[in-house]
């Protein structure tokens, strides 16, 4: 039986490769809100990130999550990621 091809996909702030389903989908939406994504199919711009805490605060540091939407991103965005990331860790 052919084996299916697992998705890569490159974490923003460290650029590891690993599969699609085990890092976490930053979305961007066209009116311009940032919420993680659980599904892995939600409209809108995504960026990957591993599931780790160090991964997002590095992120946060290099401003890699601006670059990545190409936008400014607030503080109380970052606070709402901190906080899916870390509730999803456990």
């Amino acid at each position: 039986m052919k084996q299916r091809k697992i998705p890569q996909r490159k974490c923003i702030s460290c650029q590891d490769r690993d599969n699609k389903r085990d890092l976490i989908r930053i979305v961007k939406t066209k009116e311009g809100d940032i919420f993680v994504d659980q599904t892995g199919k939600a409209n809108g711009r995504g960026a990957y990130i591993c599931n780790s805490i160090d991964c997002l605060e590095k992120a946060i540091k290099t401003k890699a999550i601006n670059r990545a939407f190409k936008m400014e991103v607030s503080k109380e965005v970052y606070d709402k990621l901190r906080g899916e990331i870390n509730s999803s860790e456990k």
